[in-house]
Formats: C-alpha cells, sequence, structure tokens
C-alpha cells in the first residue's frame, strides 16, 4: 500500500470511528456498560488510602503518630511504619491488588514504577501476602539508569526511594490488575535527590518555617504549626485522532509537528473557545474526570480552549506536593484514556504551527493549617498588613529571581511557545491589578488610606442580575499574574512537571519572607506590639516597594514597547534555554539554595547539566525525524507530483496546445524540490555533530541545526501548499486538528 493510501485510510478510518461512536460519546460510563454516577461520594477517593479509611483501620496511637508525621514533619518509627504498612496490604488486597510500586519522578520529566508482588513464602511450601514497614518505607530502583548529571556514573548504581506519607498512596486499576501505588521520593546512595519531589518538600520546608516567623510576629500563628505552598494546575492539551496520529512520524516520535502547512481555517474564527464540545470529546472528558476522582484528584472545570482540537482542565487548590503528585497522574489519565476513544492526547507545548500552544497555569498561594489564605487581600485590603508584608515578599522575590523563575520553565517545547499570543514573553514581571498596583503606590508613599471598590455592573435588562465587579481586571499577557487570591504563574509548560516550578518559588519566596521577618526581628523582637510592629513595618515595605517596583507591569507584555521598557528597568530577557537554564548555575542562585537547604551545590550543578542535555537531545531527535520524513516521505510525494506535471506538459505540448503557466509551475516547482533536496542534506551533515559537552553541543544545535529545520520547514510546507492532495502521505492540519 503506498504511503498516500495509508494517509487516506486514516482519515477514513478516523471518521468513521466517529461516526460510528460521536452518538455515545456524552456519557463514556453508558457506552462502557457501567452504572451511571448517582452520588460523588461513591467514588470520589474509593482508591485512595485516605485519612478516614485509616481511622478504620489503625490504632489511634499510630494515627496520631502518622498525622504528627504528616502535618508536622516528626520522624516516623519503624513499629509506626509496620502497623500502617500491614493496613495498606490489606485495603490494597480487599480491593484486588497483586502487586505495589513506589512511585516516583525522576528527572525525566515523568514518572516510573517497578511493580512487586505482595507474595512471599511462608516457610512451609506455601505463600502469603506481605508488606513489610521498610517495604513501604524504602525501594532500591538503579540509580545510574536515571539522569543524574553526574551524580551517579554507570558502575554506581544504588538509589532509593522513600515513601512520601504526605501524599496519599492509591490503587491503579486496569482491565486485569489492580497495583498499590506508594508515592515517594528518589534519592541517591550518597542521598543527594535525583528527583523532583525531594526539592519540592525541602523548599515547602524552608517556606512554611519562615511564614511562620512573620505570623508570629503579626501575633497570628496562635494554632499555626504549618505553612504549605498551596497549588492548583489549569492543564492544557490536544486531542487528535488516533488514526490521523499514527500516519504522521513526526507527532509519534515527537509529540509535535514537524512540517505542516497552515490550513485556510485555524483560530483567527475565535469560535472554538468556550464553544460546545464534541460528543466524543466529551466522553473522553467524563471518563478522565471519573478515573481521576477515584484517585482523589478535584477535577472541576473543563472547556475548549482557543486553539481547534485543543482543550483544558483544572482541579481544585491543594498542597503543593499533592498537587504536583496529582498533576503527574492527571497527564498520565490523559494519554491513558484517550485511545479508548479512539484519540491520542498531545502534551507538547507547541504541536502545531500557527495556533496557540499548550501551558499548565500554575496557581500558587500560602495556606496555613488552621485554613488562612495568605494571599486573601480581604475586604480592608489597606488595613491587611499581613497580607500586604506577603505580597511584598513575591513582589521582592519575583524582582530579584526574575532569572531562576525564568529557568524553571525552560524547556525546547517551550521556547516554541513563550511570546506567542497564548503565552507571556520570558521577560519575568507581575501584575497585579488596579487595587493592588493603588495600594502599592500608597504603601511606596507610606500613606495607606483606601482599598479601591469594583462596584456593580448593571446590565440594563431588568431580568438580568447586577454583577459584582472586581476590583481589578485580569492580564492573559503576564507571566505571574495576581488573580484574586493567587498568583497565576502562566510561563510554565503544559508537558512539564509542576513540582520544579514550584520549588523555585517557594524557595524565592521564603529568602524574601525570611529577610522581612529578619530585619523586623532586629528592630522590634520576636512578640512586638501592634503599633511598635506597624512603625517598624512601613518604612520596610516601602522600602522593599520602592527597590523592587520595577518589575510591576500592568500593561500589555507583548509589545514592543514593553521590551524596551523592560530594558531600560534592567529586568533580564532570557529568550530561550541557551540563556535562560545556566542561570540555573549563577553563584547567588546555588548559594540560595544552600542557604534555604532545598539543593547542595552538587544538585544544583547536576540539573543545569540534565536539563541542557535533555534539550540537546530533544533536538538532535528532531531534527533526525525531520531528515527521515523528508527522505522517505515528503520528497517522494513531491517527485512524484513533479513527474505528474512534466508528463501533463510533455503531453499537452505534443498536442500542439501551448501551456507556457504549467511550465512556468513544473520549472518553480522543481527548483523548490532542489532546494529542498539540498538544504535537506545540510541538516543531514549539520545534525550529525556530535560532542560531548552539553552546553557546547546545545549551542552547536541552537545555531546550526535550528536555523536549518526552519527553512527545511518551510519549503517542506509549500511542497504540501503545491503538492497533489491525493498524492501527499500525511495527514493535513485541516484533518489533524478538526476530525473529532
Amino acid at each position: 500500500m503506498s504511503s498516500s493510501e495509508t494517509r487516506h485510510g486514516a482519515i477514513t478510518a478516523a471518521i468513521s470511528w466517529t461516526d460510528r461512536h460521536a452518538t455515545n460519546g456524552n456519557g463514556s460510563s453508558l457506552a462502557n456498560g457501567k452504572k451511571p454516577v448517582e452520588r460523588v461520594d461513591e467514588f470520589f477517593g474509593a482508591d485512595v488510602f485516605s485519612i478516614a479509611e485509616m481511622r478504620q483501620r489503625l490504632p489511634k496511637s499510630t494515627l496520631k503518630s502518622l498525622m504528627r508525621t504528616i502535618e508536622q514533619g516528626e520522624p516516623l518509627s519503624q513499629e509506626v511504619a509496620d502497623v500502617v504498612a500491614s493496613a495498606m496490604k490489606d485495603w490494597a488486597i480487599e480491593n484486588g491488588a497483586t502487586h505495589y510500586t513506589h512511585w516516583f519522578q525522576p528527572l525525566t520529566g515523568s514518572t516510573a514504577e517497578k511493580h512487586d508482588s505482595f507474595i512471599v513464602p511462608d516457610g512451609h511450601g506455601g505463600m502469603h501476602f506481605s508488606l513489610s514497614g521498610s517495604e513501604l518505607v524504602q525501594g532500591e530502583p538503579d540509580a545510574s539508569s536515571f539522569p543524574s548529571g553526574g551524580i551517579r556514573a554507570t558502575f554506581e548504581a544504588r538509589g532509593y526511594t522513600a515513601w512520601d506519607a504526605t501524599s496519599p498512596a492509591f490503587l491503579m486499576r486496569g482491565k486485569n490488575h489492580v497495583t498499590l501505588v506508594i508515592p515517594t521520593a528518589f534519592v541517591s546512595w550518597t542521598g543527594a535527590a535525583l528527583d523532583q519531589k525531594t526539592p519540592l518538600l525541602r523548599s515547602m520546608d524552608a517556606l512554611s518555617k519562615h511564614a511562620i516567623r512573620l505570623l508570629k510576629l503579626f501575633g497570628t500563628d496562635s494554632g499555626v504549626n504549618r505553612v504549605t505552598a498551596t497549588l492548583g494546575c489549569e492543564q492544557e492539551y490536544f486531542l487528535v485522532d488516533r488514526n490521523l496520529y499514527y500516519a504522521r512520524p513526526d507527532l509519534v516520535t515527537c509529540d509535535r509537528t514537524l512540517f505542516g502547512s497552515k490550513p485556510p481555517k485555524g483560530q483567527q474564527m475565535e469560535d472554538h473557545y468556550f464553544g460546545s464540545i464534541p460528543p466524543r470529546v466529551l466522553g473522553f472528558m467524563a471518563e478522565v474526570e471519573r478515573e481521576l476522582y477515584r484517585v482523589g484528584v478535584p477535577i472541576k472545570t473543563r472547556h475548549n480552549e482557543v486553539a481547534p482540537g485543543q482543550f483544558e482542565l483544572a482541579p481544585m487548590f491543594e498542597s503543593a506536593n499533592v498537587a504536583c503528585d496529582h498533576q503527574m497522574l492527571t497527564m498520565e489519565t490523559l494519554r491513558r484514556v484517550a485511545p479508548r476513544y479512539g484519540m491520542q492526547a498531545i502534551l507538547h507545548e507547541k504541536p502545531f504551527a500557527g495556533v496557540n500552544g499548550s501551558g499548565k497555569h500554575n496557581n500558587w498561594s500560602m495556606a496555613t493549617n488552621t485554613g488562612v489564605n495568605l494571599l486573601d487581600p480581604l475586604d480592608d485590603t489597606h488595613m491587611n498588613l499581613q497580607f500586604l508584608t506577603f505580597l511584598c515578599a513575591v513582589i521582592r522575590a519575583v524582582d530579584k529571581h526574575g532569572d531562576l523563575l525564568r529557568s524553571s520553565v525552560a524547556g525546547a517545547g517551550n521556547d516554541h511557545r513563550l511570546g506567542a499570543n497564548e503565552a507571556p514573553p520570558a521577560i519575568m514581571s507581575i501584575f497585579l491589578g488596579d487595587m493592588l498596583t493603588h495600594l502599592v503606590e500608597q504603601l511606596e508613599r507610606a500613606d495607606l488610606k483606601e482599598t479601591m471598590r469594583g462596584g456593580e455592573i448593571n446590565l440594563g435588562a431588568s431580568v438580568l442580575p447586577a454583577l459584582p465587579r472586581h476590583a481589578g481586571d485580569r492580564n492573559r499577557t503576564s507571566p505571574f499574574a495576581f488573580t484574586g487570591n493567587k498568583f497565576e504563574f502562566r510561563a510554565v509548560g503544559s508537558s512539564q512537571s509542576p513540582a520544579w516550578p514550584c520549588t523555585i518559588l517557594n524557595t524565592i519566596v521564603a529568602e524574601s519572607v525570611d529577610y522581612i521577618a529578619t530585619e523586623l526581628e532586629k528592630t522590634v523582637g520576636q512578640t512586638p506590639s501592634k503599633a511598635a510592629l506597624q512603625q517598624a513595618l512601613l518604612p520596610l515595605l516601602q522600602k522593599i516597594v520602592k527597590e523592587h517596583k520595577r518589575v510591576v507591569f500592568d500593561g500589555d507584555n507583548y509589545t514592543t514597547e514593553w521590551h524596551e521598557e523592560a530594558a531600560r528597568r534592567g529586568l533580564p530577557n532570557l529568550k530561550d534555554c541557551i540563556t535562560a537554564i545556566p542561570a540555573l548555575g549563577n553563584e547567588k542562585n546555588v548559594k540560595l539554595f544552600e542557604t534555604y537547604k532545598v539543593m547542595t551545590p552538587t544538585e544544583v550543578e547536576s540539573r543545569v547539566h540534565i536539563f541542557m542535555e535533555k534539550y540537546a537531545k530533544e533536538l538532535l531527535i528532531e531534527s533526525e525525524s525531520m531528515v527521515l520524513m523528508a527522505r522517505q516521505v515528503i520528497l517522494s510525494a513531491a517527485l512524484a507530483h513533479q513527474e505528474r506535471l512534466a508528463k501533463a506538459v510533455s503531453a499537452t505540448e505534443q498536442a500542439g496546445v501551448k501551456c507556457d503557466s504549467i511550465k512556468e509551475q513544473l520549472r518553480y516547482f522543481a527548483d523548490l524540490v532542489e532546494r529542498f533536496n539540498k538544504t535537506l542534506d545540510e541538516l543531514d551533515i549539520a545534525d550529525s555533530h556530535k560532542d560531548d559537552d552539553p552546553f557546547e553541543y546545545s549551542q552547536y544545535m541552537k545555531e546550526k541545526v535550528v536555523p536549518l529545520m526552519a527553512k527545511l520547514r518551510d519549503m517542506g510546507d509549500e511542497l504540501e501548499w503545491r503538492t497533489s492532495s491525493e498524492l501527499w502521505p500525511l495527514p493535513t492540519y485541516r484533518e489533524l486538528l478538526f476530525v473529532k
């Protein structure tokens, strides 16, 4: 079968799937023969070893000890671990589990797991189920087989997974298996962190420690023994029909299209955003939500996004550590469920040129264990000095460590997305909105008098209610925007683990909170009166605003004028991975991580090495995939079209008919094919270059290979536009984006 027949077969299969299954799409549970859900509590968290489950299975003394570990970080004794392990094992087996796994997040960007059976010999020729406390607490994967940035050599294999009691264990279900999943950290034999979770937990400890110091100064620390970073991640993604997906080698290998001519209709009509959800997609969404609900992921919203074929879901806020685990689980679930509906979920930041890419907006805040959101301004914000203090800490953190914040979202995929119409630029700035900007201006004058009010919107129709108006608008172009009671970090990439950006954010804010607490303690001691605190606080906040207000910008972040203004203000503009990733290893940043015990210098250095190496490897995979597609697929189709044109010209002229315009088309097309083939050879030679130094290699790939890839793509896309549809072997953007 020819490649063009394969392509048309894929399209036919895709349309056929839609026709056969769309009518069932709005009720995936019914389509799968399952009973419809009647009550949320029948299934939400049903597969989670929750606190409620523990209350029923654990002795009170054991539960209290475990809760002190979870809530206060108290060390876990072996005796408690043994009791918890036995209860967890019994619960899992009762629910059909035969195996357990230590589930962790290595620096590959995905998750990892090794399944072990509960079954062990009983010493009498039989078997029984067992899970000891030591098996619960510690596992041992091969550390040298994961990215380590030099921390582990090939011959140094030992690494450990360590149970994270703060993130609930859950069950992973398949067609014929159930596995107990135990969230863990992953460290080297030397104790160095080889994962995303360990630095995140350390950063949360640092933030909590210094936030509690500040609350003590305000006298609002009663009952507070923990301040937790909270997180809610909006996940954008694309869905592509699975038959069409497998007819695109670039999507299969790189998760993005390396060629693709712009279709007549993209997102310019603005009709997809919040539009009616296609039945097949809605069925997929419902099943994703049901699976996530069962493991305790609190999905709240679902909708069409801006680009055709693009969608979004978002959870409610949780502790940042649990939210990051749930986010990784969400991405896995999207990928796992999509094939059941004949689709493929694509999480790449820019899978299709010319339409919006995908992000993962991280909504971040801080909350006490007593339930107080420290970034909630409340009504009379000008009188809420505690809120204003934490707000100024964030402003100072983003200004002082904008390079770190930018480096936390650096990746090959995000290089295609940042600065485009759907994503903020690489310049880190803060949007506060009218109300908070007004308050910050008052702080700068040390003259806090009023809080702006939003009022109401009268819609002019008697049947419509008056709407309360917020005191400030939103700004979708800002990378770091205040949105009511939290900050939305919009620059995070859709395929990225949120743990790393959250680790950076926790750490830089912890440093600023520490600075403010230390300055106040020098002046007023640790238990000041309200008047003394206010007298010392206002000049300090005024100083912070004056020194760091340059990072505040409420306008359009896309404009050339802002980029010029940001340069005048001295804000860093780290436009790509080549400039952003090395910033992580700057002396001030290494010292910051070391001071707050988030990472050692060795751990920081390893991550710089890993991230640069990953960037270069991704580019190499894409360039080699491009060469293969161009040679094996596109060039043959173009030559077939050229041959058809030549035969048409020859036959027409033999018939004595003039065909000057067709001859001109042939000349242009043949020249285009020749230029395409020449550039292809250049790229083939260029990507054969190797360099053991990841920094040098990344620089080479960026300067030499990426421009050739862009040049080859431009010509390949023009060939698609000019080649006969029946000869073109690849599903087009029109088909990939709109067949649902």
